[in-house]
């Protein structure tokens, strides 16, 4: 079995120790250091590979989200505090997941799973990620029927676990396919992945404004590292 490697960063020791047990109930994970403040978790990625980075957003010295703004090449983030306000902020940055203090282990499980799932995903080749498709549709299949959607419908998808949430002009599908897969069947030129969990219409955005892109009345995040290829792919 695939072992990942966790960092736990939170300045309370008993969050620190409700994460250790956490993980110590799924056996491919592996603890490689619980850290009081940031700068300790620094020190601790210099020497060790780290997959998924359990990150607080209120500690001494220097806060989560700044922390996680120095990294160059992030693990998978799962951010963790007890104030829901922080969750815009948190997915500005592309972090994996967000979970408010208390949590059960199964909503850290969902996390982890979002995480593992990111972790898994095979490189996409370089020739195919900007190669158009042939045709202008495709065909979904959720539940006990088959959709065909016209690329011109789609408004935008977004990973949900093992599903992916795919909204249209006329439906919200949720079919039983990984984000990942939906991606490989859209042309990437006219449906860029701009965060960890969002592929847009190009066509169908309204405004910009900030790290938000607005597609028919719905805010979408732009990731930090899929903000530039995102601007430049529009002509920004």
């Amino acid at each position: 079995m695939q072992k990942f490697n966790c960092l736990i960063v939170d300045d309370e020791p008993i969050a620190r120790d409700i994460l250790k047990t956490y993980c110590g109930h799924l056996d491919n994970l592996e603890v490689v250091g619980l850290c009081g403040n940031a700068l300790q978790a620094k020190a601790v990625m210099q020497q060790q590979k780290v997959d998924i980075l359990f990150l607080d957003i209120n500690m001494p010295v220097m806060d989560g989200i700044a922390f996680l703004k120095t990294l160059k090449k992030p693990p998978e983030v799962i951010f963790t505090t007890a104030y829901k306000e922080h969750a815009v902020d948190a997915f500005d940055l592309a972090a994996c997941d967000y979970l408010l203090k208390p949590f059960s282990l199964e909503r850290f499980i969902i996390a982890v799973d979002k995480a593992l799932e990111h972790l898994q995903e095979p490189p996409r080749p370089a020739a195919e990620a900007y190669h158009d498709k042939t045709t202008d549709y495709i065909f979904i299949k959720a539940g006990d029927k088959i959709y065909k959607i016209q690329h011109d419908e789609l408004l935008y998808a977004e990973a949900n676990g093992n599903y992916t949430k795919i909204v249209t002009a006329q439906h919200t599908l949720l079919p039983a396919m990984t984000f990942s897969s939906f991606e490989e069947l859209m042309p990437a030129t006219l449906f860029p992945r701009i965060h960890r969990s969002f592929i847009i219409n190009k066509a169908k955005i309204s405004h910009i404004e900030g790290n938000r892109v607005f597609i028919n009345g719905t805010e979408i995040p732009i990731g930090q590292n899929y903000r530039e290829g995102f601007l430049k792919s529009i002509g920004l």
